[in-house]
C-alpha cells in the first residue's frame, strides 16, 4: 500500500515545530486572554461564597463605624465634659470613657471575627482555583503541554496562587478599610464642619491622581515580574529534571550563566516595581502632610477668631490623620492588587485554553467486538496531518489494519512513524480524514471510551511515586492484587518485583528511579496487559534498552501484543521479528508494505537497512 506523495514534512520532533517558528505566544509565556475573562474568573471564585463574602463585609462595615466614633468622643469631651468636670459633674466625661472603652472592645471582637471569616473565604478560593488549575491542565490536549513547560504550569499554581492569596488575605481587608474610612470620615467631618471637611475631601484629589499612575505603571512592572518568575522556574526544572546529562557533558558552568541572566532578569523586573511602591509612598506622604499642615494652620486661626470649636478641630485633626495614614496601607495594597492582577491574568490565560483535541457533544460507543476476531479493525481514511507551528507531516494517507494484525512501523527519523502513532491514540486530530475504530471515528468516543480500547506505551516508560503495584494498576484501578500479580507474572516481571525490599508494595520512586530501565518497561507492558485494550501502541519500546534488557522486553512483547490489534513503531529491527506485517515509510507516506520475510527477500529498503543489521550483529 502506498500513499500518494506530497510535500516533505517537517522533522518529527516531540512539539512537531519547526525551527524556524517564532512570535507564538507559547514561547514568551503570554497566552492570549479573552477580554474580561480575568474579572469573570474571581467572580465565578467568589459566586459560590456570596453569602459568607457579603457577612464578612458586614463585620467590617460596623467593625469600621465602631472604630470612626472615637474622635467624635474626644471632641465631645473636650468641649462638653471637661467643662461639666471643672462644674464638679464627672458624668460626661465618665460616659466618654466608658464608650470609648465599648467602641474599642466591639471594634476589636468584631476585627478577630472578621480575620476568622475572611480566611475561611480565602482559603476556599484558593483551594478551588488550585483546583481547577490542575484539573484543566490535566483536560488539555498533549499539543498545549508539548508547547507550555511544566515548569510555567508549576508557577501558575503556586506563585501566581501564593499572589492571589496575598491579595485576599491582606490587600482587601486594607482596600474595604481605606474605602470606608474614606465615606466615614468625609460624612463626619461634613458634618462637623462644613468647610474644614470640603477642603479635606478636595485634598484627596492629588492623591487620586497619584494612584491612577501608579496602578498605570505598577501594572506593567508586575506582568513582566510574573514572566520572570516563571522563566526562572522554567529554567530550574529542566536543569534538574536533566540532572544527569547536565552532569555528563559538564553543562553546569554554562546552565549556571543561562540561569543567572534569568535570575538578574527576575531580580530587575522585581527592583522595578519596588520602584513604583517608593515613589508612589514618598509622593503621597508628601501631598498628605502638606494637606494636614495647611488644615490645622487654618483651624487654628478660626479657633482663634471663634468660628470653630477646639473639640471639632482636635477631632478634625484625628479623623485627618485616619484619613491620610491609610494611603500607605493603600499603597501595599495596590502593591499586592498589581502582583495578583497580572497573576490572576495569567491564570485567565491558562484556563482560557481550549483543548485542540475535544471531547464529543454526543459520544458514542463502539460495537461489541466479534467473537472469534482478536482486536479491533484500525483504518486511516483519507488522513492528513501537520502539526500547528510546523509542515505537513503526513500528507493524504490511507491505510487499513485488519483486527488482531501486528504491524511494525520503520522508517527514519522524520519519516511520520510517532506522528501516526500519535493520531491513533487520538493524541492530535487530523487536519483532514478520519480514524475509525470498527469503523467508528476516533472523534466521536468519549475520551474513557477511548482509552479503554487503545492504550499506547512509549519509548520512556512513566512510573508515577508510588508502588508497583500501585503503577501496573494505573489502566484498571479496581483491578484486584491477585490480577495484578498474574499480569505481571504472564509478562515476566514477577520474579524481579518479588525480589523488591517490599514485593508489589515497594515505592518506585520519582520516575521510577529505584528500578532499571528495563524493568520499568517491564512494568509498562503489566500496566498495558492488566488494560486489556483491543488495540495497542508501541511507540519505540526497546530503543533504549541494552540488549539483555530488550531480550527481556522482547519475550513480554508476545505476550502482551497476543489477542489484540497492535502498531509496534521500531528503531531496532530486532524487535520487527515479532510482526505480522511491516510498514515502511518515508516523507509521511508509506514505501513498502508487506510481511517481514516477503520485504527481507525482496530488493527494498527494508531489505537493506536488513542486511545492515545482520552485519552490524556479526
Amino acid at each position: 500500500m502506498t500513499a500518494p506523495t506530497t510535500t516533505a514534512p517537517a522533522e518529527d520532533e516531540p512539539d512537531g515545530r519547526s525551527p524556524a517558528s517564532g512570535g507564538d505566544p507559547f514561547d514568551h509565556d503570554s497566552l492570549p486572554t479573552p477580554p474580561g475573562a480575568t474579572g469573570a474568573l474571581l467572580r465565578s471564585l467568589l459566586a459560590p461564597m456570596r453569602a459568607r463574602v457579603a457577612v464578612t463585609t458586614l463585620l467590617l462595615l460596623v467593625q469600621q463605624a465602631a472604630v470612626q466614633v472615637g474622635p467624635l468622643l474626644v471632641a465631645y469631651a473636650i468641649d462638653h465634659a471637661v467643662p461639666a468636670l471643672r462644674a464638679d459633674d464627672r458624668g460626661p466625661l465618665i460616659a466618654v470613657a466608658a464608650g470609648y472603652l465599648l467602641c474599642a472592645l466591639t471594634a476589636g471582637g468584631l476585627q478577630y471575627a472578621f480575620i476568622a471569616a475572611s480566611a475561611r473565604v480565602n482559603q476556599d478560593v484558593l483551594l478551588d482555583l488550585r483546583g481547577r488549575i490542575f484539573r484543566h491542565a490535566q483536560a488539555l490536549s498533549v499539543d498545549f503541554h508539548e508547547r507550555y513547560t511544566s515548569g510555567r504550569l508549576i508557577s501558575r499554581s503556586t506563585t501566581d496562587v501564593e499572589s492571589l492569596r496575598e491579595l485576599l488575605s491582606e490587600g482587601l481587608q486594607e482596600l474595604v478599610t481605606v474605602i470606608l474610612s474614606f465615606v466615614y470620615i468625609s460624612v463626619l467631618l461634613l458634618w462637623l464642619d462644613l468647610r474644614l471637611g470640603a477642603v479635606a475631601v478636595a485634598s484627596l484629589v492629588p492623591l487620586y491622581v497619584l494612584v491612577r499612575g501608579y496602578r498605570r505603571r505598577a501594572g506593567r512592572a508586575y506582568r513582566e515580574r510574573s514572566t520572570a518568575v516563571a522563566a526562572v522556574i522554567v529554567k530550574f526544572v529542566e536543569t534538574m529534571n536533566g540532572i544527569r546529562p547536565v552532569r555528563a557533558f559538564r553543562r553546569e558552568a554554562a546552565n549556571d550563566a543561562g540561569f543567572a541572566v534569568l535570575n538578574h532578569r527576575h531580580e530587575r523586573s522585581n527592583g522595578d516595581a519596588l520602584l513604583e511602591m517608593a515613589r508612589y509612598v514618598t509622593s503621597s506622604r508628601l501631598v498628605a502632610n502638606t494637606a494636614v499642615a495647611g488644615i490645622v494652620l487654618w483651624g487654628a486661626y478660626r479657633v482663634a477668631d471663634g468660628t470653630l470649636a477646639l473639640g471639632v478641630l482636635a477631632a478634625a485633626v484625628l479623623y485627618l490623620r485616619r484619613l491620610y495614614d491609610p494611603i500607605d496601607r493603600l499603597g501595599m495594597f495596590l502593591n499586592s492588587y498589581q502582583s495578583a492582577a497580572a497573576s490572576l491574568e495569567k491564570i485567565a490565560g491558562l484556563l482560557a485554553q481550549v483543548p485542540s483535541v475535544p471531547e464529543p457533544s454526543q459520544p458514542r460507543e463502539l460495537p461489541p467486538p466479534a467473537a472469534d476476531i482478536p482486536g479491533r479493525e484500525v483504518v486511516f481514511d483519507g488522513v492528513s496531518f501537520g502539526y500547528r507551528t510546523g509542515g505537513e507531516v503526513l500528507p493524504r494517507f490511507d491505510l487499513t489494519l485488519p483486527a488482531g494484525q501486528t504491524v511494525a512501523v520503520v522508517g527514519s527519523t522524520g519519516a511520520g512513524k510517532s506522528t501516526l502513532a500519535k493520531l491513533l491514540a487520538r493524541f492530535y486530530d487530523p487536519s483532514a480524514g478520519q480514524v475509525l475504530l470498527d469503523g467508528t471515528d476516533l472523534r466521536d468516543l468519549a475520551v474513557p471510551e477511548l482509552r479503554r480500547g487503545v492504550v499506547m506505551v512509549t519509548q520512556e516508560a512513566f512510573l508515577f511515586s508510588g508502588t508497583v503495584a500501585e503503577n501496573i494498576a494505573i489502566g484498571r484501578p479496581e483491578a484486584t492484587r491477585e490480577e495484578i500479580e498474574r499480569a505481571a507474572k504472564a509478562i515476566g516481571a514477577h520474579d524481579f518485583v518479588s525480589a523488591l525490599p517490599d514485593g508489589y508494595d515497594t515505592d518506585v520512586r520519582k520516575r521510577g528511579g529505584r528500578i532499571s530501565a528495563g524493568q520499568r518497561q517491564l512494568v509498562a507492558f503489566a500496566r498495558a496487559l492488566l488494560a486489556d485494550p483491543a488495540v495497542l501502541i508501541l511507540d519505540e519500546a526497546t530503543s533504549s534498552l541494552d540488549i539483555p534488557g530488550e531480550r527481556a522486553v522482547q519475550q513480554a512483547m508476545g505476550t502482551v501484543l497476543r489477542g489484540r490489534t497492535a502498531v509496534v513503531i521500531a528503531h531496532r529491527l530486532s524487535t520487527v521479528e515479532i510482526a505480522d506485517r511491516v510498514l515502511v515509510m518515508e516523507h509521511g507516506r508509506i514505501v513498502e508494505d508487506g510481511s517481514p520475510a516477503e520485504l527481507i527477500a525482496g530488493t527494498g529498503r527494508f531489505a537493506d537497512l536488513h542486511r545492515a543489521w545482520r552485519d552490524s550483529l556479526a
